[in-house]
């Protein structure tokens, strides 16, 4: 091959490979315990070049949530395990802008306002046309895509603290060092923090805490959350208006 034929096939490689990077699609997470149709939207989003994974019920679609990167959520209400509306607070918990779609059977008023006061983004009755779904998905992504408010913090203020997720440290926000601050923290302390700092005055279950930093609700996983909780209250007893306290049958809650 000469230099000007070795030229050309460069070059279109280096056209392929921008118009690969140019026609990336959003990874959809599907949440339908309906086979039938779950396969179905499925293969025709799938079709329209998203890529979607599918889940048969609540549990197993907060398990994938947990561990993969998701773009777009579209759940079924009624499911077993875990119903579509505990499975976005959840999610909402751990990830408060990813966009969410409901999928329902029923059309009754109480069902809607209910999801919206989870966080839903969009509601669809069934039966519904695959063509109805993909614009709204269209219409939901255009709209996150032009916000600027779904960019993640990397530090976060609580009350007089100031804590750096990515660096795993605790300071005072003001920068003085005080006894025992700043504070490297652990990795564990730092996930565990950083999901108490992104529900601020919100009670966070100790089932779904460990779950996400853990990556199962074990007894000894709960002793060792135990163990990680006092060690944070340790750090934030400078500050009295910051309280991490234990909720009754819920779990923990950071109090500013």
């Amino acid at each position: 091959m000469n230099d000007r034929a070795a030229g050309a096939v460069n070059t279109w490689h280096t056209l392929l490979s921008t118009h690969s990077s140019l026609t990336i699609m959003p990874t959809i997470l599907l949440v339908e315990d309906d086979p039938n149709l779950g396969q179905l939207v499925q293969e025709y989003l799938t079709m329209k070049g998203y890529t979607t994974d599918r889940a048969i019920n609540g549990e197993q679609g907060l398990q994938l949530f947990m561990t993969g990167q998701y773009d777009l959520c579209i759940f079924d209400v009624m499911m077993p395990k875990k119903d579509g509306f505990t499975l976005a607070k959840e999610v909402r918990m751990d990830h408060r802008d990813v966009p969410i779609i409901f999928l329902t059977a029923k059309s009754m008023q109480e069902d809607t306002i209910q999801g919206f006061k989870v966080g839903a983004d969009d509601y669809i009755t069934k039966p519904f046309s695959m063509e109805e779904l993909l614009l709204r998905i269209q219409a939901i992504l255009r709209r996150y895509q032009r916000s600027t408010d779904s960019i993640e913090p990397t530090v976060y203020q609580i009350g007089s603290f100031s804590f750096d997720y990515p660096h795993q440290l605790l300071s005072r926000a003001n920068g003085e060092p005080t006894e025992g601050l700043p504070q490297k923290l652990t990795s564990k302390e730092s996930e565990l923090l950083k999901l108490l700092a992104q529900n601020l005055n919100q009670p966070v279950s100790r089932s779904f805490a460990l779950k996400m930093v853990w990556g199962d609700d074990s007894y000894f996983n709960a002793r060792s959350m135990d163990v990680y909780v006092t060690k944070l209250r340790k750090y934030l007893k400078e500050d009295p208006a910051v309280q991490l306290v234990n909720v009754h049958g819920e779990g923990f809650k950071l109090i500013v």
